[in-house]
């Protein structure tokens, strides 16, 4: 399926271009969170007309992102989890709690879809995450999971 990207996407494409992506693809995700539209004739006309104004936009998102990298580059966040004799986790962080902490310590809204670690926090220690802040930018925070006391 052909569609037109209204913003710039990872490994995907920039603002302006006509790709080809699968059904489920455009349908389920590039539609239907505003970043690609359909490739007809109208669409790519419409889309040629606004493109500046697409690329100034792209442009502030990457500046915000930008301010946001600097901010949290390398900090590091604790998260306290209870935990079992042997470092488990019941359960295990997921990339809400990592939003909540930021929010939290730092106030700063990051949507947990942006929020991605390097591999699942189910133990006790230190883990990279990353966050996609733009299709340009990627940050890196660490998050520390210490045991919390059980109140008995």
């Amino acid at each position: 399926m052909k569609v037109i990207l209204l913003e710039n996407v990872r490994k995907i494409g920039s603002i302006g271009e006509v790709i080809e992506v699968k059904r489920g693809y455009a349908r389920n995700f590039l539609i239907a969170k505003k970043k690609a539209l359909f490739a007809s004739k109208e669409n790519i006309k419409e889309v040629e007309k606004i493109k500046n104004e697409l690329s100034k936009k792209d442009q502030e998102k990457k500046n915000s992102a930008k301010t946001i990298d600097e901010r949290l580059k390398n900090k590091e966040f604790t998260i306290k989890k209870l935990s079992t004799e042997n470092r488990e986790l019941y359960g295990s962080v997921k990339p809400t709690e990592i939003s909540k902490i930021i929010k939290q310590s730092e106030d700063l809204e990051i949507n947990p879809s942006l929020i991605q670690p390097t591999k699942e926090i189910k133990s006790l220690g230190t883990f990279d995450v990353i966050l996609n802040l733009h299709s340009e930018i990627q940050s890196q925070i660490k998050i520390t999971v210490v045991a919390q006391e059980e109140n008995q």
